[in-house]
């Protein structure tokens, strides 16, 4: 391991840059992250204020089977970075991998050489005054060309420009348009200091782990190794990413393919599955059961198992989450309070191919009971949710060894192993009366709830149209009511505290046209109702006493709309 250095314009000049030594890359096992604006702009007044920015960690290789990438040179946070579409294809030729210090050299680079939402890195050239620690000395804002004027200048034009520094500081006062005599002087020292801090030999320093001479040392799972040490002792790499490290390091296409699954499944942000669900169902479909470890995935094998069978895999993620938003209530993410209650799902469409592709209704209705029962109970939201998940997979799928070789044997999927699975651990996918009240406002599982209810569409064509929960008797006008003090008899205390204004039965799903602006808002409900048809009521459950809908009835209100729910949702409270 040696220690090189080098300036900042350098430094710049080999990212991205094959032509330079190899210049500097990114390699998959990276994940993309990119600071902000404020953050980027601190970079560079710690650059301008000499404060250290640390030392980097580089592996220099040949190696033509690592997969590596660019730095990211426009960032526009409407549109999701590609990783994909960064890739540089493999080579033999000498190359340089950042595995330490990817945000400050990205920030680097959009600063100088990039973008931010379009806009450019500008420099304020006549800051420098003195200010607290943690303010900004140095002052730098990225800004579209058309609308920065003096002081701000275009912070590239100083950085690169070849000229002396009395020039480019006279080029600057140039374009004040108005006598700067007593500024020239600061603008001088502030294109001096940049000039220094850019061109200093040790500019920024890094560790090189030299894999071209010494490729016996610094091979590929070795630098793996090092990367997730070096990033584990904080919080920088979530567990994910130390998985996704492991998996993508030899596999060329596991960036786009993770991207390209992730990007079918959610759709239009209909659903938001990440990473980690992708992994664990992985590790599942191999038989290498749900708890999300990173030792897994060094197994001999693994890596390469989820590669050979990718398509498959995805094919079977892709099929089920098609049955989820066509044939169940599980129609957006409000609705699916634990993505893990697919995994055994995904594991009999992967392992029984020809029994999904054939199922019949009633196999479709034992499927949906299944889903709405473990989420509704939420028996798959618990910390013991792996074991369950185990025995659910179980209960359909065998492993067994015959002649050395391991055979799959599978059998027909059985709800009631299936909750047979979470009572083992003492769950009970039973919907209690108890349970069902607990469904309230703000629960994670009222939107399913509701689903079931108004068999209500959750998928809109705009996000901002979703069906919206609301408070029959406004939160507003229960608040303020009071009742008297057991001791005092002053009246202190709150009537109606949240629990009661949050639950079930003073709970309706609205359009976003009914519950927005001109909507229902905090309108009681004696006058929100009084010109609803039978057909409103009906869907919405509500009392035809009229006397109910006043705020004095509140409590008699909730009681008779109780009953109203428990006889709607009969069919799964009669369940055992």
């Amino acid at each position: 391991m040696g220690i090189q250095s080098c300036t900042l314009r350098q430094v710049i000049y080999k990212l991205n840059n094959e032509t330079d030594d190899g210049g500097f890359w990114l390699p998959n096992i990276q994940k993309s992250f990119v600071w902000t604006e404020e953050q980027i702009c601190k970079l560079f007044d710690s650059i301008l204020r000499e404060y250290p920015i640390n030392t980097l960690l580089i592996w220099k290789t040949k190696d033509e089977e690592v997969q590596h990438r660019k730095f990211i040179q426009r960032v526009d946070n409407r549109k999701e970075i590609k990783l994909s579409e960064l890739k540089v294809p493999c080579n033999a030729k000498t190359k340089n991998l950042v595995l330490d210090g990817q945000q400050r050299l990205q920030s680097l680079y959009i600063g100088l050489r990039g973008e931010y939402e379009g806009k450019e890195l500008f420099f304020n050239a006549l800051s420098g005054d003195a200010v607290a620690t943690d303010a900004m000395k140095y002052e730098f804002k990225f800004m579209l060309r058309t609308e920065a004027a003096f002081p701000w200048v275009l912070f590239n034009t100083i950085v690169d420009s070849n000229e002396g520094i009395l020039d480019i500081a006279d080029g600057i006062v140039e374009k004040a348009g108005r006598d700067m005599s007593t500024e020239t002087r600061r603008i001088t020292r502030n294109i001096d200091r940049i000039q220094k801090a850019f061109s200093h030999p040790n500019g920024i320093v890094y560790q090189e782990l030299d894999g071209v001479d010494r490729k016996d040392i610094y091979t590929l799972d070795e630098v793996v190794e090092i990367f997730i040490r070096v990033n584990s002792g904080g919080t920088r790499l979530s567990k994910s990413d130390l998985m996704f490290s492991l998996l993508s390091a030899g596999w060329d296409e596991a960036i786009g393919s993770m991207e390209d699954i992730l990007g079918e499944i959610n759709g239009d942000n209909r659903y938001r599955f990440d990473r980690d669900f992708i992994l664990k169902v992985c590790l599942t479909l191999l038989h290498k059961k749900a708890a999300y470890r990173e030792a897994k995935f060094r197994e001999a094998g693994v890596r390469e198992s989820i590669e050979e069978n990718w398509d498959k895999i995805s094919d079977a993620i892709k099929k089920v989450i098609d049955y989820l938003s066509s044939r169940t209530y599980l129609r957006c993410e409000e609705t699916l309070s634990s993505d893990q209650v697919l995994i055994p799902l995904i594991n009999f469409c992967y392992h029984c191919p020809v029994e999904w592709k054939n199922m019949n209704k009633d196999k479709m209705v034992e499927i949906n009971d299944y889903l709405v029962r473990i989420l509704l109970t939420g028996s798959l939201s618990k910390s013991h949710a792996d074991s369950i998940i185990d025995r659910m997979i179980d209960s359909f799928v065998k492993v067994d060894v015959e002649d050395g070789i391991p055979i799959v044997k599978t059998s027909p999927f059985d709800k009631e192993k299936m909750f047979d699975a979470a009572r083992a651990d003492g769950l009970s996918v039973t919907i209690t009366e108890d349970r069902l009240w607990d469904m309230g406002y703000g629960s994670v599982q009222i939107h399913l709830l509701f689903n079931l209810w108004y068999d209500f569409n959750y998928r809109p064509a705009f996000s901002g149209n979703k069906p919206q929960i609301d408070h029959i008797f406004p939160q507003s006008k229960l608040k303020p009511i009071r009742k008297p003090h057991p001791e005092t008899g002053k009246m202190a205390l709150t009537k109606y505290p949240k629990a009661m204004r949050d639950q079930l039965a003073n709970c309706m799903l609205l359009t976003a046209d009914e519950n927005g602006r001109g909507g229902k808002t905090d309108i009681l409900p004696e006058v929100w109702f009084a010109d609803k048809d039978e057909a409103y009521l009906n869907r919405h459950l509500i009392p035809r006493d009229k006397e109910l809908w006043k705020l004095d009835n509140f409590e008699a209100f909730i009681e008779a709309r109780k009953m109203m729910i428990k006889a709607k949702f009969k069919y799964l409270l009669a369940h055992e």
